[in-house]
């Protein structure tokens, strides 16, 4: 059995704002496989399907951003999923927008949703970064929670699917080959 959490924060407010690009891409995974995002538990908005003969649960946390790790942690031990069955899809200041990159495992970096879910089920699970840049000349906190504007609207939903497909070659074949298919240095 299998999570992939998308990271977001919940709320009409926070839709397709840059800090919710994770939540975005796990709704192309559950478009591509016909999933209903409409459970309520463990913290988390899920629905589930069947990739390459694998139970997958398609995870949204619903604790906002800093606190991911919470529900992470909830439905991995009810599940008793071990943390290499994990794939978390999110954003990252620290990348170029069009910029996508996969990781076997590692630090959080900047990221205070990924510190929370290394804090509560440790580093050893595979994430997938989606690139949303920085703007030096902003506030951290207002950029990551504004909308994309028109010149990086298509390119981040090309990021986005191939997020998605990311996932799913991770779960068919494994992160080494997601690695070599779609990290992606930038699109313009």
């Amino acid at each position: 059995m299998y999570i992939i959490a998308g990271l977001g924060n919940p709320g009409k407010e926070y839709t397709g704002t840059r800090h919710n690009v994770g939540y975005d891409a796990l709704d192309c995974l559950a478009d591509k496989y016909d999933v209903k995002l409409n459970k309520l538990k463990f913290n988390s908005v899920y629905g589930e399907t069947t990739i390459n003969g694998e139970k997958v649960m398609l995870v949204k946390p619903v604790t906002y951003m800093n606190r991911s790790g919470v529900a992470i942690d909830e439905i991995m031990k009810f599940y008793k999923i071990p943390v290499e069955n994990l794939i978390v899809i999110y954003d990252d200041i620290d990348i170029p927008v069009g910029t996508l990159r996969i990781r076997p495992h590692g630090s959080p970096g900047t990221h205070n949703g990924m510190r929370s879910i290394i804090q509560h089920v440790g580093s050893g699970f595979p994430r997938i970064r989606i690139g949303i840049g920085r703007n030096p000349d902003m506030d951290l906190a207002d950029y990551v929670l504004q909308r994309f504007g028109a010149e990086d609207k298509d390119i981040i939903r090309t990021i986005m699917e191939k997020a998605s497909e990311a996932a799913i070659e991770i779960i068919k074949n494994n992160v080494d080959t997601a690695m070599q298919k779609y990290n992606i240095k930038t699109i313009d």
